[in-house]
């Protein structure tokens, strides 16, 4: 496809976007009429500030996010509200046809500022692809594993479909990162294994498209004899728009899975170790690996915390537990980070770092307060800040930063 590497971020693209909204908008209003400008106009106005604001707030209260969205999101909110008004109010067929024209446009530029926000889909490649359905880089077919040259320099991806054994969780698509080390003879077994788990709003290829979590593997596995950790990008949540906080609950037994379910079926198929594993996440993903690492140390014994909150959480804590536990207190506290180190026997053995960016001050916060509690019950916790916000390009680059940190605390050399 065409245009594939085309930034959606940033470049001639989003600002093109943008520019047509504006222009659009204006040739709707633009009108030689004495009426139209004292009365039709400030009604638009009122009304696109109106909404605006108000979806604003609503948004803002409803996402719970670390950062706010932008403010050029609801600008852009106010020009659809506007452009509506121009385009329902009598005039011009032209005219009509510029205002929708403009409705089209300010939402797309709306949605472009979002993504350049969260940095969802960071090229049209990465956009066309996940929407399209489109295989994920380097990803090949279970059964053409076999063919894979011993002495390729790059890893492969392999979709699985695995089952539901122990938790009973409807899932998606799921993918396994082989290293190029991999593919040689020998034992399995002594591979590390880390999942990779992506925000709320995700789906498995997240990691792969928007975090470059392969590229990142090949290039610590050329730096490492082709050996890296297997890597597993789960599905946490089931669906795009559901929020399992990776926890047993109404949304569906997200725990169990990526406890369970995953860790056997790749010790079936994959021949590595079912348990001293690790677990990485963004956002969710982030908040997800620290609990999972706390609650589950004979699972998971090394853990990345990328921009994760201090704990599983739907908003306030009465939200919380009635959403994500059914309202079970005790449900509640066996998944509080902070609760579960305050009674858990001493740690040993595991290792994790807490990373976020300088513009997001809550995630920093929860950083800092988790990884003390963390030290005190005997877990080799780390906080890294480094500039950036909450989007993908943050996580991406911490990935790139921490994963031969985490490695390296981790067997890398099959025998």
């Amino acid at each position: 496809m065409a245009g594939v590497s085309v930034s959606l971020l940033s470049g001639w693209l989003p600002t093109t976007l943008r520019i047509a909204a504006l222009v659009a908008a204006v040739v709707a209003v633009a009108r030689w009429d004495r009426r139209w400008w004292t009365r039709v106009v400030p009604v638009a106005l009122v009304a696109a500030v109106a909404v605006a604001v108000i979806v604003s707030i609503v948004a803002n209260d409803a996402l719970q996010q670390p950062e706010p969205l932008p403010d050029e999101v609801w600008f852009w909110v106010g020009v659809i509200v506007f452009a509506l008004v121009m385009a329902v109010w009598r005039g011009q067929s032209w005219r009509r046809f510029a205002a929708a024209g403009a409705v089209v446009l300010a939402a797309a530029s709306a949605a472009s500022t979002v993504n350049t926000f969260v940095g969802y889909y960071p090229t049209v490649g990465a956009a066309f692809g996940e929407l399209a359905g489109q295989p994920v880089p380097s990803q090949v077919g279970a059964g053409q594993l076999s063919t894979v040259d011993r002495s390729t320099p790059d890893g492969r991806v392999v979709p699985v479909n695995i089952p539901d054994t122990y938790s009973h969780f409807t899932h998606r698509e799921e993918f396994v990162y082989l290293p190029p080390a991999w593919f040689r003879s020998g034992r399995k077994e002594q591979f590390p294994v880390i999942e990779m788990i992506g925000a709320e709003f995700s789906t498995p290829q997240n990691w792969l498209r928007a975090g470059n979590a392969i590229g990142v593997a090949d290039l610590y596995a050329r730096h490492h004899h082709g050996r890296a950790p297997i890597l597993v990008f789960a599905d946490a949540s089931g669906g795009f728009t559901v929020d399992t906080e990776c926890v047993d609950g109404p949304h569906g037994n997200s725990e169990a899975h990526l406890v369970k379910d995953i860790p056997a079926y790749m010790a079936a198929h994959f021949g590595v170790s079912p348990t001293g594993w690790g677990v990485a996440g963004w956002s969710m993903g982030g908040t997800c690996a620290v609990d999972l690492a706390v609650e589950h140390p004979d699972v998971f014994t090394r853990f990345l915390d990328i921009s994760g909150d201090v704990g599983p959480n739907v908003g306030d804590r009465a939200t919380t537990i009635a959403t994500l536990y059914g309202g079970s207190r005790a449900a509640w506290a066996a998944h509080d980070p902070l609760t579960v180190l305050a009674h858990h026997p001493r740690y040993h053995g595991v290792y994790g770092v807490f990373a976020d960016g300088t513009l997001e001050h809550r995630t920093t916060r929860a950083a800092y307060r988790l990884a003390a509690a963390c030290r005190t019950d005997g877990i080799d916790a780390q906080v890294v800040v480094q500039p950036g916000g909450h989007n993908w390009q943050f996580g991406a680059q911490e990935w790139a930063e921490e994963l031969p940190r985490i490695a390296a605390s981790m067997s890398t050399t099959p025998t």
